[in-house]
């Protein structure tokens, strides 16, 4: 399944890769008169126009046109196909038991392909994503495989489609793996499987190029750059920060403009419009204030070709440039994506990185050369950096960046700064879908276990009555009362009656023999003041997690509009009880039916 999984992905970045470059050739080239630069292991379908130029009115129109296209076929069909493809794999791995409408990625590839194709600001993994995902959601379905199989089939779909169109095998069997969760944490059972199907759907894709950059890395094979010197790690740092503030700012932008597109009364289809057109004026500006030199549109469509100068001659562009480039893609791309445009932000965050870190490194050499000889090392550690940070996946990123350039001797600067990266960027994410980590994802709480729990609130449980202990019980009167109690969590209360602490009869042991401190200490001393608890609005679920957590048996139960106030306790055992009750009530049911 994942051999199979592997070709429709790697078939699927091939049509996915013919579509966007005839639709660029016709609109784009032959309309708009701009040609964008390709990076050395790019081919073209279509020859590329000669001897034209910048038509400003008709970039704007054609971009607006793709907004348009792209944003009426999105909502008339697939309304989930909207934005960037990989959190909404990433949403379905965790909330849809891996489940993707199969009409969801041709629409995805088409409405992608349109408006990457006519100049937006958009990844080419977000269409690929989805295919992959889809087909492996689809085969699973078609084989009534459980929802643990479909979600990693999904994923591995996810790898295939990375592995393929930026041909990067390695990177992308372990993309999937890692983008699903904040955290450092890998969904293990995905990597195997991942592996076949990125090396099909990269050997499938690769034997589509041309021969003489069949194989080849995607931006060639001249990047062999080397450190000369440690030392060359201190300046690395300051771009580790830098990349920091760049991809905070990304996101900030980013999701921003996706919430005033949402809340705005503009018509969901006239969005993508607003959004595209915007992008391009973007572009203009830039273009202008750069007297008319083409580089600057870099910002527009994929900007690959323009990285390219970056990870190779950034001198050439000027440290201002490549500033301005970064900044201005970071809007072009919120333009594109945020108002509903079709598209994914990986290659983006790669373009935005490169030419950030390009600028770090030339603005350092000028201070420093000795110590930063080569600024282009800084825009390749530019790209895994910023990925790194603002996506939540160091591992599959840094490898992935040694791939793209065909340079593994970077590996030591690439893990220093992403790993900064990583730790610096962990309150921010590019993807909404993701979770902190296994534990919070539904896939790992047993499918039938959540659908049953989900519906049962705290509520619906009786919760029992604990003996609350003042905070200034002596330790003495505690020991005597554990003694002689049968229950084992005992609430601590103030003055005023509100909840302070909680402390267990395992709590009190530790002071059975040592009578000196029974009149010293008391329940302050022996408490825990935070608390576990829980509300009566709050599932099963939610319950069942914190319980197992910490390996609690009981949950302080609160009133939700005052922390303070005790409702009383609940029991694990009685959580158990009531899903072996209603589970039973299920089997009756499926009895009856059947």
């Amino acid at each position: 399944m994942a051999v199979a999984v592997g070709a429709v992905a790697g078939i699927g970045a091939i049509v996915f890769d013919a579509a966007s470059q005839a639709v660029r050739y016709v609109a784009l080239e032959s309309i708009a008169g701009y040609v964008p630069i390709e990076p050395a292991g790019e081919s073209r379908i279509i020859p590329a126009k000669t001897h034209t130029s910048v038509a400003p009115v008709k970039l704007i129109a054609v971009m607006a046109v793709g907004g348009l296209l792209s944003g009426l076929i999105v909502l008339r069909f697939a309304p989930e196909a909207e934005g960037h493809g990989t959190d909404a794999a990433i949403a379905a791995f965790h909330h849809k038991r891996g489940y993707i409408r199969p009409i969801v990625p041709p629409i995805k590839l088409i409405s992608s392909a349109l408006t990457i194709g006519t100049g937006g600001s958009g990844g080419r993994e977000g269409p690929i994503t989805q295919i992959g995902a889809g087909f492996g959601s689809l085969l699973a379905t078609l084989a009534k495989l459980p929802a643990r199989d479909r979600r990693i089939l999904s994923a591995v779909g996810m790898s295939a489609g990375i592995g393929a169109i930026f041909r990067v095998p390695l990177a992308g069997a372990l993309f999937a793996a890692e983008i699903l969760y904040k955290s450092a944490d890998l969904e293990a059972d995905v990597i195997v499987p991942a592996a076949v199907a990125s090396t099909v759907s990269y050997s499938i894709f690769s034997f589509w190029l041309p021969t003489e950059i069949r194989f080849m890395p995607l931006f060639g094979k001249q990047l062999q750059f080397q450190m000369s010197s440690a030392m060359e790690l201190l300046p690395m740092t300051i771009l580790a920060f830098v990349l920091v503030a760049a991809a905070v700012l990304f996101i900030k932008v980013f999701y921003g403009l996706h919430r005033w597109f949402k809340v705005s009364k503009i018509p969901a289809w006239l969005r993508p419009v607003l959004g595209a057109s915007l992008a391009g004026v973007f572009g203009l500006i830039l273009y202008w204030s750069q007297h008319n030199d083409a580089h600057a549109l870099g910002v527009l469509a994929t900007g690959y070709g323009v990285l390219q100068i970056a990870l190779t001659e950034p001198a050439s562009l000027g440290w201002g440039l490549l500033a301005a480039l970064a900044i201005f893609k970071i809007l072009t791309t919120s333009m594109t994506i945020s108002s509903g445009g079709s598209g994914g932000i990986f290659g983006p965050s790669m373009v935005i990185g490169g030419f950030t870190g390009a600028a770090v490194g030339l603005v350092l050499h000028h201070f420093w050369p000795s110590l930063v000889p080569q600024p282009q090392i800084f825009a390749i550690v530019g790209m895994a950096g910023f990925f790194a940070g603002a996506a939540r996946a160091p591992i599959s990123t840094i490898i992935l960046v040694g791939e793209m350039t065909g340079d593994y001797a970077l590996l030591l600067p690439t893990m220093w700064v992403s790993t900064l990266c990583f730790v610096l960027c962990h309150k921010w994410t590019l993807y909404d879908e993701q979770l902190p980590s296994r534990l919070d994802s539904p896939a790992h709480r047993g499918d039938f276990l959540v659908d049953v729990l989900e519906g049962i609130t705290v509520a619906d449980v009786k919760l029992e009555e604990r003996t609350p202990v003042f905070q200034g019980m002596p330790l003495g009167e505690i020991v005597q009362l554990v003694a002689a109690s049968h229950q084992n969590y005992f609430p601590v209360v103030d003055a005023a009656g509100g909840l302070v602490g909680i402390f267990t009869s395992d709590d009190v042991r530790s002071h059975l023999f040592n009578d000196v401190v029974w009149q010293l200490a008391n329940a302050r001393d022996i408490m825990a003041t935070r608390i576990i608890s829980v509300t009566p609005e709050d599932d099963l679920n939610t319950a069942l997690r914190k319980f197992t957590e910490l390996n609690l048996d009981e949950l302080p139960v609160i009133d939700p509009n005052n922390s303070a106030r005790l409702l009383g306790m609940l029991r694990r055992h009685d959580v158990i009880g009531r899903y072996n009750k209603k589970l039973s009530e299920y089997h009756q049911e499926t009895a009856i039916h059947s």
